[in-house]
């Protein structure tokens, strides 16, 4: 399992997205559905980027998100 971290645009707007998933396919997918459930208007997705993938372990992992 991994944990993926995605900036998805969104009428001009950059949201960050975080998901966890198998595979890129499902992560993508994820991130997609997520981005609509979370609007009550049917958003225009411009476009899906892949910042990181990190290993989800027995430890942990993290994203740090903004600056």
């Amino acid at each position: 399992m991994n944990l993926y971290h995605f900036t998805v645009l969104v009428d001009n707007n950059e949201l960050p997205v975080i998901v966890a998933a198998e595979n890129d396919e499902q992560a993508f997918k994820r991130a997609e559905i997520e981005v609509e459930k979370s609007f009550l208007k049917f958003p225009q997705i411009k476009e899906i980027v892949l910042l990181e993938r990190k290993k989800i372990t027995n430890s942990g992992t993290a994203f740090v998100i903004g600056s």
